[in-house]
């Protein structure tokens, strides 16, 4: 559970802003991800482009590219919720890979062999990917073994940092263990905060929901399928302002320290932070130039550089000159 460090105490005013589960169905769209369960076959693109058709939006992006044959969690931003998708690159990600060893392998060496491809290792992408081809180091949370057939089919669960590539990680086994390998198939069960859970939903379903919504005038469905955009800041470290800073914030001022409440207390310089109101919105995205420690004990000083911004100017009072 996520501490944090209280620099004062305010009271929070909700003649303005709401929660983000309080906001209009029109605004739940705007700012809303839909955690799509993605089918073999269509790009990742592609499925963006039938949800925007069915949505009736202009914007749509989604988090963390699927290969066509791979299924699973796709979490799929509407408007301006797009531009949430960036803290998607901070959260881990999760697999069930189906691998195929070329030639069979005693079961001890396909374990010993997992436990090796734990923790740190290097990647160099594959061949047909949308990075630069260059060394990287990504980090493999966790491996869990699932079930070996014949020796040569495994099936395992894998834990991992976003951007490693699984079909890589099934190769680079196979050239440890000597006999070769390849990923036959790929599901993704988790992308951040977005999870194979009673959120997953189908483009079908979504169809149905906004019909609803629309013709019926009954937003339940839809309401419930669309998760808000504060989803995306699970992995992320907050910085709670006040409801005077906020506003500044919407005109283009980065964040001084006079304007904090609370913030997480490991918080490092060069962080990537999500700026918050204390009514749980997500105001801001930007770069926390200084540790918790010296933003507690600091005077007043430009503590972070603002890049993205989610709030509409004079939705919160103007309250500075």
């Amino acid at each position: 559970m996520t501490e944090y460090e209280y620099k004062c105490d305010v009271e929070v005013n909700y003649d303005y802003g709401c929660h983000p589960r309080n906001r209009t169905i029109e605004e739940h769209i705007n700012k809303g991800i839909i955690n799509i369960d993605k089918p073999s076959g269509p790009t990742s693109h592609e499925v963006d482009v039938w949800l925007k058709d069915i949505m009736h939006v202009d914007k749509t992006g989604h988090g963390g590219t699927l290969d066509p044959k791979v299924t699973g969690v796709l979490p799929v931003a509407l408007n301006t919720a797009t531009k949430s998708l960036s803290l998607l690159l901070l959260s881990p990600k999760e697999y069930v890979c189906l691998m195929r060893l070329h030639k069979p392998v005693d079961e001890e060496d396909i374990i010993s062999i997992l436990d090796e491809f734990t923790g740190k290792i290097y990647q160099i992408p594959p061949v047909k990917s949308a990075v630069k081809r260059e060394l990287r180091v990504r980090t493999i949370y966790e491996v869990k073994l699932l079930e070996i057939r014949d020796n040569q089919d495994v099936l395992f669960r894998i834990t991992c940092q976003s951007g490693t590539y699984i079909r890589k990680y099934c190769h680079d086994i196979g050239e440890a263990l000597g006999c070769g390998a390849h990923m036959a198939e790929l599901r993704r069960t988790m992308a951040g905060s977005f999870l194979e859970d009673d959120t997953l939903t189908t483009l079908q379903d979504v169809t149905d929901a906004y019909y609803f919504y629309k013709e019926d005038g009954d937003e339940t469905l839809l309401r419930k399928l669309i998760q808000p955009m504060e989803h995306t800041t699970k992995y992320v470290k907050k910085i709670y302002v006040k409801d005077t800073a906020v506003d500044s914030i919407c005109h283009g001022a980065n964040l001084a320290s006079s304007g904090d409440v609370k913030l997480d207390n490991q918080i490092h310089e060069n962080n990537t932070v999500a700026v918050m109101t204390l009514k749980e919105e997500l105001l801001a995205i930007g770069t926390c130039m200084y540790s918790t420690n010296d933003i507690i004990n600091s005077d007043t000083k430009i503590i972070v550089d603002i890049q993205k911004v989610f709030i509409l100017p004079n939705t919160y009072p103007k309250m500075w000159k």
